[in-house]
């Protein structure tokens, strides 16, 4: 798992040279079938760079999206006749899940435009979409998606990029490699020792560290056995609070941008309650933090995003590692998962 996530800068810089051309041509026709909304269709980490999509599409380029649940069109059938002419981004690692392969051929049916985002360009999936959007991580043999992920989250980026024709995204992909790299070098191994025998937690995020919030809840439970539920920043006041009391562990993935609103006293309102506050972000954000994870926050929000899970990855392998599991091979787990 370490040396999987620690490939991902490099995998993400030559996915960029390889992909140039390919995405100024599917922003292109993105863009002249200016479709009335978009979709996505995923599952597990995937779905969370569905979410991180979704941020995208509706923040950089106006395009309302929703998340298109698999078991409408592999169970029920009933994908709507609404879908003709609208982009599905079809988001998996293997391309071989059969119920996305089912979702995606329902949508298909009904004109869908379907947009594989894929590891494997050979796989089902992309044989299936119109549009093939490869992320080049190469082979991935630990079960907790690393390098996929990230190459994945900056494969959708640069798709947003060309097709809403954003110039500072655009221009931020350019430092991509160097942002990732740094990340990955970040020690947050500080986080250990109030990680090391939590039984749950909260991961909180907002905008565009929402999903990687998600991303981040989802690995601690796959490979460290921890009840991690990943909030918003804003939606955690709504109920979930009340369960956090004194000691409990509390992860903030801040977010660079306007997203931030609020967030100092919504950390201060938990230092209140005496959970432990573990952050990473603006240092004016951060003060009621008891730990404060190395992060860079001059960057663009979006890279900003993507490197807080590049660096969490190096946490979970170690936490998973000091609560006595085995971060490659989880149990009950599989690389690829086949439900229907």
């Amino acid at each position: 798992m370490t040396r999987e996530a620690r490939e991902a800068p490099q995998r993400c810089v030559e996915q960029l040279r390889l992909n140039a051309v390919l995405m100024r041509g599917a922003g292109r026709r993105l863009r002249e079938l200016a479709p009335p909304f978009a979709a996505t269709l995923a599952r597990g980490s995937s779905d969370q760079a569905a979410a991180f999509a979704k941020f995208l599409l509706e923040t950089h380029g106006q395009m309302p999206t929703l998340s298109h649940a698999p078991s409408i069109g592999s169970l029920y059938r009933a994908t709507s006749p609404r879908f003709r002419g609208v982009p599905l981004i079809a988001i998996s690692q293997s391309g071989r899940s059969p119920d996305l392969l089912a979702a995606a051929e329902d949508a298909r049916a009904q004109g869908a435009i379907i947009v594989a985002v894929v590891n494997d360009a050979a796989s089902p999936l992309a044989e299936l979409a119109e549009i093939v959007i490869p992320v080049h991580a190469g082979a991935e043999t630990s079960v907790a998606a690393t390098k996929s992920f990230v190459c994945t989250l900056v494969a959708l980026t640069h798709l947003v990029a060309e097709w809403s024709e954003d110039a500072a995204l655009l221009a931020a992909l350019k430092t991509t490699g160097d942002v990732l790299a740094a990340a990955a070098e970040a020690d947050w191994s500080a986080a250990l020792e109030p990680l090391r025998a939590a039984s749950e937690m909260l991961v909180i995020g907002r905008g565009p560290t929402l999903p990687i919030a998600g991303e981040a809840a989802l690995k601690l439970k796959e490979t460290s056995g921890l009840h991690a539920e990943a909030f918003s920043i804003a939606e955690v006041a709504h109920g979930p609070m009340t369960l956090v009391g004194r000691g409990d562990p509390v992860l903030a993935l801040a977010p660079l941008d306007v997203a931030r609103t609020g967030l100092a006293e919504r950390l201060a309102d938990f230092a209140a309650r005496g959970a432990t506050v573990i952050a990473a972000g603006h240092a004016e954000d951060v003060t009621a933090a008891q730990l404060v994870l190395p992060s860079r926050t001059d960057v663009h929000p979006v890279l900003g995003a993507i490197a807080q899970i590049q660096s969490f990855y190096g946490l979970a392998n170690a936490l998973s590692l000091a609560r006595g599991h085995d971060p490659d091979s989880p149990p009950h787990l599989n690389k690829v998962t086949r439900t229907l």
